[in-house]
């Protein structure tokens, strides 16, 4: 009866435990969603800085130049003309730009100390000189901006100071020094190393036009001239740039 009675309660436990099993499965919470895998993110490019051009500046400058000299002769009504050769040039400049885009526009003024003498003759064989002793520049800028390099063209007023000398047959002589004034245009090339430091090069064509000189020397007391003057110099400098974007 004992062993009957164990046979009989083992079949009656196997049967309830599988009914049982479902209904516990059934019963556990669900999963939790499986999160989204992120999209592949592509790496940032950082481009380099765009250099901007706008600031005030200042700096320095070297060159040669050339001057031309035309004297009216006062005994023919021809033009004596002679020039300087080349001479050497040095001095500074200051200025500001703004810039817009690609487009730069400035203001500039220079100095240059100047080493241009230049010796002719009249159709009598009196000598005539003409000694440039320093120009100046004010002159507006304009630009276009590649990056680091501008070209730029410029044009505005020019100076200039003049000892011009006239020396008879018995070696006599008389002087005169006054101040030029015309008209320059030029153009360069302008290279930025770093924020502040920048490198150029540049032509100017300086027209200082015509000026009436009068001379007294023992052997010609009354000599009078129009003496023209004209300049070309290239220069070779470097500026500071300070603050700007």
């Amino acid at each position: 009866m004992i062993l009957r009675g164990l046979v009989g309660g083992l079949v009656l436990a196997a049967g309830i435990v599988p009914c049982m099993a479902p209904a516990r499965a059934a019963d556990l919470p669900p999963a939790p969603p499986m999160a989204p895998v992120p999209a592949p993110v592509a790496p940032i490019a950082y481009a380099p800085a765009v250099y901007n051009w706008t600031g005030f500046y200042i700096g320095g400058h070297l060159g040669g130049g050339y001057a031309s000299s035309s004297w009216s002769d006062p005994f023919t009504g021809a033009n004596n003309d002679f020039n300087s050769g080349a001479g050497f040039l040095g001095g500074a400049q200051v200025g500001a730009n703004a810039q817009f885009n690609w487009l730069v526009v400035g203001l500039e003024g220079d100095f240059s100390g100047t080493i241009l003498k230049g010796s002719g003759a009249d159709s009598l064989g009196n000598a005539i000189n003409t000694d440039t002793e320093w120009t100046s520049t004010v002159t507006g800028r304009i630009g276009a901006a590649f990056g680091r390099l501008l070209v730029y063209g410029k044009g505005g007023l020019a100076l200039a100071e003049d000892k011009s000398t006239l020396t008879d047959l018995g070696n006599n002589s008389a002087s005169t020094s006054f101040l030029r004034t015309g008209w320059t245009a030029g153009g360069g090339l302008e290279y930025a190393f770093n924020n502040n430091w920048s490198a150029k090069i540049e032509y100017d064509y300086l027209g200082l036009g015509s000026k009436d000189l009068t001379f007294s020397t023992p052997l010609l007391p009354s000599y009078s001239t129009s003496a023209n003057l004209n300049v070309q110099e290239i220069k070779a400098g470097v500026n500071f740039r300070f603050g700007g974007p």
